[in-house]
């Protein structure tokens, strides 16, 4: 018989990995969460069991934990205002009890890595008293501590990406100079699932990190080396107070300042592996862990292969664990602009896709032509494709085809059109022509121009062309629908 795990936080960053992780190592998966309906948009969905129950709740966690082998505590009350701790304590508390009442056979609980002997700060000190509940629950527990959790949706690794991008010059306070061992979110979910496996007379907590030792002003050059950005400026400002710097990261970064101020706080201790004794139960996964910038460039391999359909607006089923999830929070995954319209269109969805399917080349783009023709000269003189490039077919189009300074990244016949930019940019641009219906069968015309910045000039640009979007895509949106109500 599979064993079967429960895995709470499952609309969080960890617990949404972890669930396909189990279901393909062959674990039977029980997925909890206060609002279930949350979960309906996960590719998952329909291969597990759903549980509603709050984790402070004992007579619902009773319920939830029934005929479970395994159970995962990936819950922390981070983000969540000053009385974080106490939420913590209780929270974790009533889940030990009730695994030990239900007969729950092994704990699971991913923690924070933390130095032996220091006045921890807030966030730290209730990971590891939280640990300590567990273990002292009667039940068999794996607590794995670990450091900053490298990839996209992770909020430590979200504030080093955003300070980083952002950043080319920043005066900063002398937390970054404390050494740091990060471990990627491949290798955190291995060691998660692997850790259901140990003998019962183990419970104890493991540090696990990865290969790699760095200083926080080390991972942001690094990162930008990884990233394709210049390298950053840093200057040491001792003056610079933990309250300040982490007004500072809410300033420049969008992750929410209750998120920040912990994760500040915490960076003031050295949070390195004391012990690799995971390596005795759980062994490594091959062919090693994954460095500081493979881990980045995993993160990144969404935005860098050009594929935003799993950023957090999507519901596509993603590759890898690293990749970005719908379930992640806003502020995840790098800065995405969107410039969204939509109108009804007085046209069949056929004569709309024959005006959708015919642009670019000798049909133009429906828009303001001396703009684009100034656009595409400019792209020209610095080395990109500018206009020359026109289209292969003047009625189909395919994946893969040149249009102009586009290239056709996705069509579905009738629905969508997928343009990825090839125009020399500050970052990453997309165009979706889009046809839908509403409530009355009426066709609708949706059209989005997306943006991923690369660095501070990407930012800028965008804030720079943003007063002509409603001349450039405006214009497109309603030339494109008059051209196919009139035809």
């Amino acid at each position: 018989m599979r064993q079967r795990a429960l895995v709470t936080g499952v609309t969080g960053y960890i617990g949404g990995r972890l669930v396909p992780e189990l279901l393909r190592a062959g674990f039977a998966v029980r997925a909890m969460a206060r609002n279930p309906e949350r979960l309906r948009d996960r590719p998952w969905y329909g291969d597990v069991e759903i549980a509603e129950a709050d984790a402070g709740d004992a007579e619902q966690l009773r319920a939830a934990m029934a005929n479970v082998d395994v159970a995962y505590y990936l819950v922390h009350s981070l983000g969540t205002g000053r009385r974080f701790e106490a939420r913590d304590r209780h929270n974790a508390l009533t889940f030990a009890t009730a695994a030990r009442e239900a007969g729950v056979r092994r704990i699971v609980y991913l923690g924070g890595l933390y130095p032996e002997g220091e006045e921890l700060s807030p966030h730290l000190d209730s990971r590891r008293e939280v640990g300590e509940i567990l273990l002292a629950s009667g039940v068999p527990v794996t607590v794995l501590r670990a450091a900053v959790i490298l990839g996209s949706g992770s909020a430590s690794f979200e504030m080093l990406r955003h300070l980083t991008d952002r950043l080319p010059v920043m005066v900063t306070p002398r937390w970054l100079s404390t050494r740091i061992q990060p471990i990627a979110v491949r290798d955190v979910l291995h060691y998660l699932v692997g850790s259901a496996a140990m003998p019962p007379a183990v419970s104890r907590g493991f540090d696990i990190g990865g290969p790699d030792v760095l200083t926080y002003r080390e991972m942001m050059q690094r990162y930008a080396k990884v990233a394709g950005l210049k390298h950053r400026r840093i200057i040491t400002l001792p003056l610079l107070t933990v309250s300040l710097s982490s007004h500072w990261v809410g300033l420049v970064t969008p992750v929410p300042s209750s998120i920040a101020r912990p994760l500040v706080d915490s960076l003031i201790h050295e949070v390195v592996c004391k012990e690799h004794d995971i390596a005795k139960y759980v062994a490594d996964p091959e062919p090693g862990l994954i460095g500081f910038d493979r881990a980045v460039e995993l993160a990144l391999k969404k935005v860098q292969e050009l594929d935003v359909s799993t950023t957090w607006a999507s519901a596509a089923t993603p590759g890898a664990p690293s990749d970005p999830l719908p379930s992640d929070p806003r502020w995840s995954g790098g800065s995405l602009y969107v410039d969204e319209r939509a109108s009804v269109v007085r046209a069949t969805p056929e004569r709309l896709w024959t005006v959708i399917e015919g642009i670019g080349g000798g049909n133009g783009w429906y828009s303001w032509r001396l703009g684009w023709w100034a656009r595409g000269l400019l792209d020209r003189l610095f080395g990109g494709p500018g206009l020359r490039r026109g289209r292969r077919n003047p009625h189909d189009l395919s994946v893969g085809d040149p249009l102009d300074w586009w290239r056709v990244e996705e069509v579905e016949e009738l629905r969508l059109l997928r343009l990825r930019a090839e125009m020399r940019l500050p970052g990453l641009a997309w165009l979706e022509l889009v046809i839908d219906q509403d409530d009355a069968g009426l066709t609708v015309f949706r059209q989005r121009a997306l943006f991923h910045p690369q660095g501070l000039p990407g930012h800028l640009y965008w804030w720079a062309i943003k007063p002509f979007h409603g001349i450039v895509f405006g214009g497109m949106q309603r030339n494109i629908a008059e051209a196919a109500a009139g035809d």
